[in-house]
């Protein structure tokens, strides 16, 4: 009988080392409702555009169980760190409840531009001034270089990109595109409404190529004619693109144009999406970024869809 060789100190160090390197992290993306998303990844949750009050049934609104939940820091949404307002439309912001909001989360930060934190104060009370030194306003404009700021774990990145339908269309509205990072892994770009041309990115590319994102969250007209997709391959690079802002009749997925159905969607407020990340996986080069397309003959097995009727998204 021969005997058992056991391996050596060092093997089992490098098999440890390996596995540590290699371990996989995970993001869990929430739908809430129109462009309202929240980001859970590991011990932080993000909030963008969550507080909203849209005017009509045009698109979906946040459940009011899934808003009295983040406004009471019920689970999942007991500790908040921060919370992004991409700008100042009713779809996407209303003032009292992000009030509400910051007053029952008294370390939670938030991000939005001038026009959304003016609001807030003009219906605050003396009472809630602490609350707006948890505040940054994003004072910018068109052309500005982006505002760049770090609290503790979380980058953040704000760049003006005009509303959709600039010029001619809300051009003095303060649309303000996020690109949030935690722990140097999971990297987040939430558009806001912003207009689909290229020139907008373009005159951002340096910032762009510094890093690329696990997930993108453009409107959906992103994925329609225009220059959309080529600014999603070209400038942002995201692992994963997941389309918002979709009409509410989309949750009946025969209400979804044909040319779209090709693409990832969020229709239905409280169904999620998980991307795992691995830690040690080498930046792509920007000429190798993975088609936004879905490619039904080649399926991503490490993006998860959770929740009902969901499609397998393609890679």
């Amino acid at each position: 009988m021969h005997p058992v060789k056991m391996p050596s100190l060092h093997i089992l160090l490098l098999l440890l080392t390996t596995t540590t390197a290699l371990a996989d992290t995970e993001s869990r993306i929430q739908y809430l409702a129109n462009e309202g998303v929240a980001v859970f990844h590991e011990q932080t949750t993000l909030l963008f555009d969550p507080m909203f009050r849209p005017a009509d049934t045009y698109y979906a609104s946040v459940p009011e169980e899934t808003r009295e939940a983040i406004i009471n820091g019920s689970d999942p949404f007991e500790e908040i760190a921060a919370v992004f307002v991409s700008h100042y439309h009713h779809d996407h912001f209303d003032p009292a409840d992000m009030l509400r909001l910051m007053t029952q989360h008294e370390t939670t930060r938030l991000y939005a531009p001038k026009q959304a934190v003016d609001a807030m104060r003009a219906i605050s009370g003396s009472d809630q001034a602490d609350i707006f030194k948890r505040v940054t306003v994003l004072d910018l404009s068109y052309g500005d270089e982006p505002k760049l700021m770090q609290t503790g774990n979380i980058e953040v990145e704000g760049f003006f990109i005009p509303h959709s339908g600039w010029p001619n269309r809300h051009a003095d509205v303060e649309n303000i595109a996020f690109r949030v990072t935690i722990d140097d892994v999971a990297t987040v770009v939430h558009f806001g409404d912003a207009d689909a041309q290229s020139e907008h990115f373009a005159r951002h590319l340096r910032h762009w190529e510094e890093k690329e994102a696990g997930v993108a969250l453009p409107p959906y007209w992103f994925f329609g004619p225009g220059d959309g997709i080529d600014i999603l391959e070209t400038y942002i690079r995201p692992l994963r693109s997941i389309g918002i802002h979709a009409p509410a009749s989309y949750r009946n997925k025969e209400n979804i144009p044909e040319e779209l159905r090709d693409f990832d969607l969020f229709t239905d407020p409280g169904e999620s999406r998980v991307l795992r990340i691995h830690r040690a996986e080498p930046a792509r080069p920007r000429q190798g970024c993975r088609p936004i397309r879905r490619r039904p003959e080649r399926f991503a097995l490490h993006w998860n869809p959770v929740g009902s009727g969901l499609r397998a998204h393609a890679r």
